[in-house]
C-alpha cells in the first residue's frame, strides 16, 4: 500500500474515511469480480489505449463464439473424406499418401506433448463413422449428424484449413490467445475485442462468458481473459440461472431494489464530494464506476436469463423443449439476448468432444446437444434482422487424428481442422481451403488460428497492429491475416 493510502484509508479516532467507505460498501456484492467490470476509466493513460472507436467502418456490431472443448473430428463433421472409407485398415505406410504426410513440408516433428514426447500418429487408417451428403444450394458436404445445421449451410463460409501447434488441451488457450501455454498467457480474442470499442450498453458487460470454461491444466479461465490489458478487459462468467444469475453479486434476498436504489443515490452523493477532494485519483474513479455498473447489472442481468419471457416457438426452436439439447439451447438463446441487448463479445463453451474411444457413440450424442440448438440461432438472428450485423463463430481447439486411437477413437490433431463463420460481411456457401485426401495436413490456403482472430477483428472495423500496449511485445504470428477470400 502506497504512502498516500495510508494517509487516505486508515480510520482515524473510530471514524472512517470516505474513500475505506466506498471501498467497503458494495451493496451486497461481497466477492464481486468488481476488476472485470471497470469499464474504461482504468485506462493505462490517454494515449496507450484505443478511442473505443473501430479504425475503419465495421461490418457487424457483435460477436457469438461458439467453441467446443475437446476436439471436433472434423472427418465427421465439415470436411468429409471418403479416402478414409477407401483405405480403411490399412497403415498409412500401405496407402498411397504415406509419403506425401511424411514428406509434406507441414508436417512439424516437434509438436510435442505436456510430457515433451512425440504422440503416436495412430497409423491405422480409421474409416469416417458417419455418412455425409451434399447439403444446400451451395452443395457443401457435411456430415449426416448435423442435421439441424446442415439445413443452413448457405449461410456458413467453412474454413477446413486451420492449424494449430499445441497437440494437448492447452490448445484451448492457443485458440484463444494464439500463443501456446508454455509462452505463457495472452490476451483472448474477445478481451482484445472489450479493449477496442466502446460499449453498446452501459448496463452489460461488453464481454461475456457462459458454459463450463477449460480445466485449470488447460488455460482455464484464461481462454476469457485479458492478461496484460487489465482485468477489466476479461469476460464475465455468467450462470444460465433466472434465480441467481450472478451468483458472485447477489446482494442478498432481504436487501429490496428501493434499499439499492437509495445506496446508490447515497453513494452518488458521496461521489461527487470526494470528486472535489481527490479529484486525481483514478483508482477511486474506477472503483465508483464499478460499483455503478455492478448495481446496473442486479437491474438487467435477470431480465436477460428470464428465457420464459420467449415464446414457446422459440424455445422449441432452440431445443428447449428436450432433455438432450435444453442446456446449450439456454446457452444459445441467452447468447442471442445478450447480442441483441448490446453485449459486443458472447463465447459459448460446450465440454467433452474428446473421443480417444467411442468416437462413434460420442460424437453422434454430442452434436445432438448443440445441432439444433445452433441452426436455431442462425435462424432466430436471420429472422430478427440481426445476423447481418453480428458474426457468428464455430471453432475447437483442433481436429482429430485420421489413424485409429485404440480401435474407436481418434487422437489429437493440430495439423488440419474446420471452423466456420457465418453473418455480416462474410460470404455465404462457400469453403475456404483444404486437408489432403486423408484429412492430416491443411494443404490449400492454410491458417494459423490468429487469422480467425484477424477476420473477427476485421469484421468489427479494428485492426490489431493499431492496438499495441507498450512495454508489451507481440510477434508477427500474434496479429494473423484476415482471410479476405471469406469475406463479401
Amino acid at each position: 500500500m502506497s504512502s498516500y493510502e495510508l494517509k487516505t484509508d486508515h480510520a482515524i479516532c473510530g471514524r472512517i474515511r470516505r474513500r475505506s467507505f466506498l471501498s467497503d460498501c458494495g451493496m451486497g456484492l461481497t466477492g464481486l469480480a468488481l476488476s472485470s467490470l471497470l469499464g474504461q476509466d482504468t485506462q493505462l493513460s490517454a494515449t496507450e489505449l484505443p478511442t473505443g472507436q473501430p479504425h475503419f467502418p465495421a461490418k457487424v456490431k457483435r460477436v457469438i463464439w461458439l467453441f467446443m472443448l475437446g476436439g471436433t473430428s472434423h472427418m465427421e463433421s465439415f470436411d468429409p473424406k471418403p479416402e478414409l472409407n477407401r483405405h480403411a485398415g490399412k497403415t498409412f505406410a500401405e496407402s498411397p499418401y504415406h509419403k506425401a504426410i511424411l514428406e509434406s513440408p507441414y508436417y512439424r516433428k516437434n509438436v510435442r506433448d505436456f510430457a515433451g514426447t512425440l504422440r503416436d500418429l495412430m497409423p491405422k487408417i480409421y474409416p469416417m463413422q458417419v455418412g455425409y451428403r451434399k447439403r444446400g444450394q451451395a452443395g457443401i458436404e457435411v456430415s449426416n449428424w448435423w442435421e439441424h445445421l446442415g439445413e443452413h449451410v448457405d449461410d456458413l463460409s467453412i474454413v477446413r484449413s486451420m492449424w494449430t501447434t499445441d497437440n494437448d488441451h492447452a490448445a484451448q488457450l492457443q485458440f484463444h490467445t494464439g500463443r501456446h501455454i508454455f509462452d505463457g498467457l495472452r490476451p483472448s480474442i474477445g478481451s482484445w475485442v472489450h479493449y477496442g470499442l466502446g460499449s453498446l450498453n452501459d448496463n452489460l458487460p461488453q464481454f461475456i462468458a457462459l458454459g463450463s470454461p477449460p480445466r485449470d491444466c488447460c488455460g482455464g479461465v484464461g481462454a476469457h481473459g485479458a492478461d496484460y490489458l487489465g482485468p477489466q478487459h476479461a469476460g464475465v462468467h455468467l450462470k444460465v440461472d433466472p434465480k441467481n444469475p450472478l451468483p458472485f453479486g447477489t446482494p442478498g434476498s432481504k436487501i429490496f431494489v428501493g434499499e439499492r436504489k437509495q445506496q446508490l443515490n447515497l453513494l452518488n452523493r458521496l461521489n461527487q464530494e470526494t470528486g472535489l477532494q481527490y479529484p486525481d485519483d483514478p483508482a477511486l474513479k474506477a472503483r465508483i464506476k464499478s460499483y455503478e455498473l455492478a448495481f446496473r447489472m442486479q437491474m438487467a442481468v435477470p431480465e436477460v436469463m428470464q428465457l420464459s419471457q420467449e415464446t414457446k416457438a422459440t424455445e422449441s426452436m432452440y431445443g428447449l423443449d428436450a432433455d438432450t439439447t435444453r442446456p446449450f439451447g439456454q446457452l444459445c438463446l441467452t447468447a442471442r439476448r445478450l447480442a441483441e441487448r448490446g453485449v459486443r463479445f458472447v463465447q459459448l463453451y460446450h465440454d467433452g468432444w474428446d473421443s480417444h474411444a467411442q468416437l462413434k457413440a460420442r460424437h453422434s450424442s454430442l452434436i445432438k446437444q448443440v445441432d439444433k440448438p445452433i441452426a436455431g440461432l442462425l435462424k432466430d438472428l436471420k429472422q430478427r434482422g440481426l445476423l447481418d450485423e453480428t458474426l457468428v463463430v464455430w471453432g475447437t481447439e483442433f481436429g482429430r487424428t485420421p489413424g485409429a486411437e485404440r480401435s474407436d477413437g481418434r487422437d489429437h490433431h493440430p495439423y488440419g481442422f474446420s471452423v466456420w463463420m457465418a453473418g455480416g460481411g462474410i460470404k455465404r456457401g462457400v469453403v475456404h481451403g483444404a486437408t489432403d485426401e486423408l484429412g492430416f495436413h491443411a494443404v490449400e490456403n492454410r491458417h494459423y488460428v490468429t487469422d480467425l482472430h484477424a477476420t473477427v477483428l476485421h469484421q468489427l472495423g479494428l485492426d490489431s497492429r493499431q492496438m499495441n500496449v507498450p512495454g508489451q511485445k507481440r510477434l508477427e504470428i500474434d496479429y494473423g491475416t484476415p482471410i479476405h477470400a471469406i469475406m463479401s
